[in-house]
């Protein structure tokens, strides 16, 4: 299947009510780069090219002239089997990344059992300096070493990040908060400590009374420690 007929099945797709959405949601990308696709369809849609063995062709034309294709392209990644492949691809496609929705639906299965590996890749990204590599790999310390395999050098790591960029402000915050639920004794002092920069504290604090996994009682102190 050419990238020319996956679009036009894109526009088929289309629903105009949610392209005015997303465009508001998603301020980094031109509305006339949305087609307008739902999240739903857009999944089943990469099923489908998955089941038919034509995702390789697409993934191998970059960049995507729409945001929905780009979309695509994560959620095939995601489906990866081959960890070292995949690994390869997510480093050619985030250079590409432009918003916080692809890069936060970009989640391979494949590192779920590839955690040891994936540490190095994700020390590659934070240390890119590029908003989006970075916000991915924040993301992937949030979502694989913050339970089992936490280690207090990765909070550190994240504290350590120095970012004007508010979608890596904003990605480390909620890092924070999620440690906060997740592993409290070990990241509260970059809270008592004043370790982060005064906004970024004041964001995990808010999102992290947000979360149903935090006591009341612990709530109450997070809310004595706001700047």
């Amino acid at each position: 299947m050419t990238t020319e007929k996956i679009r036009e099945d894109l526009f088929s797709l289309r629903d105009e009510g949610y392209r005015a959405f997303q465009a508001k949601l998603i301020p980094t990308v031109a509305p006339d780069r949305i087609i307008g696709v739902r999240t739903p369809e857009l999944r089943r849609f990469a099923k489908s090219l998955l089941g038919r063995g034509e995702a390789d062709a697409f993934l191998s034309e970059l960049p995507h002239a729409y945001f929905d294709e780009d979309q695509l392209h994560a959620f095939l990644l995601s489906e990866r089997k081959d960890f070292v492949r995949c690994r390869e691809e997510v480093d050619r496609f985030l250079p590409y990344v432009d918003n916080w929705a692809t890069c936060d639906q970009l989640s391979p299965r494949v590192f779920y059992k590839h955690r040891r590996e994936l540490l190095s890749p994700i020390r590659s990204w934070i240390a890119s300096g590029a908003t989006y590599p970075v916000r991915f790999g924040v993301g992937m310390l949030m979502q694989h070493f913050l339970d089992g395999d936490f280690k207090p050098a990765y909070p550190a790591a994240v504290a350590a990040i120095r970012s004007e960029e508010y979608y890596v402000r904003m990605m480390v915050a909620w890092y924070f908060a999620t440690a906060l639920a997740k592993q409290y004794g070990a990241v509260l002092p970059y809270l008592k400590e004043g370790r982060l920069d005064p906004w970024t504290h004041n964001k995990a604090i808010a999102k992290a009374l947000e979360s149903r996994r935090i006591s009341p009682e612990r709530k109450a102190y997070l809310r004595s420690l706001k700047k």
